[in-house]
């Protein structure tokens, strides 16, 4: 066993529960807090080894932040199955891949890994690559001298050659989609207004007085404390939960769709995924509708299983496609990557930053708030504050301001020494860990806002790229010279546009790896 980092109630109160909390008994508490409970348990228990499925599926962002940081001290070995990138990132010093084909060990966090594994599929395309081109000519070769006799040695040595050559394959990787979901109608600039909303459940008060005016393309984050109203405050901005008191007010042209995990079991389990995403989209013709699939991992006979056989996760990525076939301009989504592995995460987060419309979600996948969110509403104690901007601006802006550590009223109990020197270790260190952090988010900010830019830019040169490409195998594009002239012309400009904007994107992510690298050995290297 390895030394116990913590008591009892700090643990608890680092995953959520409140003092009051404590002499409750487990009965009283949802299966989500159970499992934390049950988290917290296995922590103080402090084996050596740590074997972890999935830790963060029941934690909200801080208690997230909080477990991160109990991870990074702990002495033991941690074995970990996660589908949430940053805590990935924040936590492993090592990545085991399981693949199709083979089974590696990475050094490094899930980034590092990524990185490494795109350069070995692009040493691997390029090596098939020659390979064909090898082959190839072999085939040629023989089927040319097969029958004279003065090649027969030859021939048999390039046969011999070739049964006995090892087939380079490419393993396949999620790339990025490229399928262009339908554009939702357009909305008034005023998307939706709550005045002095009131919503209770029983004796329990959730909003006393809610205001809040969502506008159009808008990608709201939810964040808060499990507990805070997030979920209540999204049914009600979809229509789906009444109010006792106030107003809602949806602007002109607004529609809506929900996105909840209680809508996976409203899929018909009699049908086949073609089927039923066919019945959401029945103008869409049938290679699209194959399309659509193709562009959330269903390829091949994938698309003929039934919705009953169909797992959580397959379950989500079909309601998903179902919502962005035919997409109301006004989404609204409760935890949509909860099932979902990092494939069909990255495959939703590309969907969501092309669609159009109005979003507001709920998620504790900070990689998704981080790429999609453009304003951030904290919802703690029936009170709701909007921060304007991305993810890190919000976070750089709630470390500007000096708060209390979450675990302070937990502690208060142990004796005053104790609780104050803890108290003053951890205000120092969230003082270090701000200073630290504000000073990266001003150096980066420029560099990621430019990566983001040029990373836009080539969705859409790239797109332009690959139709000249097949115009240039339709026939009747050569008919007009004129246009074939200015159609080669236009595919030169665009691959030296590429190449120039992929190396600058090159460059910057390199630069903004070696600052995020620098910023988190300092978190590492504080000491107090």
């Amino acid at each position: 066993m390895v030394t116990v980092l913590s008591t009892p109630k700090v643990v608890l109160s680092g995953l959520g529960f409140t003092e009051a909390d404590f002499c409750r008994p487990l009965t009283d508490f949802s299966g989500g807090w159970r499992t934390r409970a049950a988290l917290a348990k296995i922590l103080l228990l402090a084996p050596d080894v740590l074997l972890l499925d999935e830790p963060t599926n029941h934690l909200d962002l801080e208690s997230c932040i909080w477990f991160e940081r109990y991870l990074a001290n702990y002495q033991g070995a941690l074995l970990v199955v996660s589908h949430d990138r940053e805590f990935l990132n924040r936590v492993v010093g090592k990545v085991l891949a399981i693949e199709p084909q083979k089974v590696s060990l990475h050094r490094g966090n899930y980034d590092s890994y990524v990185l490494a594994s795109q350069k070995e599929t692009e040493t691997a395309e390029a090596t098939a690559r020659r390979q064909d081109v090898k082959i190839r000519k072999d085939v040629r070769f023989i089927e040319r001298f097969r029958a004279k006799n003065t090649k027969a040695a030859q021939v048999q040595s390039r046969l011999k050659r070739l049964a006995a050559l090892e087939k380079v394959v490419v393993p396949r990787t999620t790339r990025k989609i490229h399928f262009t979901f339908p554009e939702p109608a357009r909305s008034g600039q005023a998307v939706v207004t709550l005045a002095h909303v009131f919503k209770s459940y029983g004796t329990k008060t959730v909003y006393r007085d809610l205001n809040l005016a969502l506008e159009r393309g808008d990608k709201v984050a939810l964040v808060g404390p499990n507990g805070a109203g997030k979920t209540t405050l999204l049914k009600i901005l979809a229509g789906v939960l009444p109010f006792e008191k106030g107003e809602m007010k949806l602007g002109h042209n607004v529609t809506t769709a929900y996105y909840a995990q209680y809508q996976l079991e409203l899929l018909d389990s009699s049908n086949d995924v073609l089927t039923e995403l066919q019945r959401a989209a029945p103008d869409e013709p049938h290679s699209g509708v194959r399309g659509i699939l193709g562009a959330f991992l269903f390829s091949g006979d994938d698309v003929n299983k039934k919705v009953s056989v169909l797992s959580g996760g397959e379950k989500s990525r079909l309601v998903l496609a179902r919502m962005l076939v035919r997409p109301a301009n006004f989404l609204l989504m409760d935890e949509p990557t909860n099932h979902l592995d990092i494939a069909s995460r990255e495959i939703l987060t590309d969907a969501l930053e092309a669609y159009s419309g109005t979003l507001c979600f709920i998620t504790h996948d900070r990689t998704l708030i981080r790429q999609i969110a453009n304003k951030i509403v904290e919802v703690r104690a029936g009170n709701v504050q909007v921060f304007p901007g991305n993810y890190d601006d919000y976070l750089y802006r709630k470390d500007s301001v000096p708060q209390e550590a979450p675990v302070d009223s937990a502690t208060m109990k142990a004796g005053a020494p104790i609780v104050d020197s803890c108290r003053d270790t951890q205000r120092r260190r969230r003082q270090i860990e701000g200073e630290l952090r504000n000073s990266y988010y001003r150096q980066s900010s420029q560099t990621r806002k430019r990566i983001a830019e040029i990373e836009a830019q080539l969705v859409r040169l790239e797109a332009e790229f690959r139709d000249i490409e097949q115009r240039f195998g339709d026939a009747e594009h050569y008919e007009d010279g004129a246009r074939v002239v200015a159609t080669v012309d236009r595919y030169r400009s665009l691959k030296e546009s590429i190449g120039l904007l992929t190396g600058e994107w090159e460059t910057l992510s390199t630069e903004l790896q070696t600052a995020t690298n620098e910023f988190e050995k300092a978190l590492a290297a504080i000491e107090l």
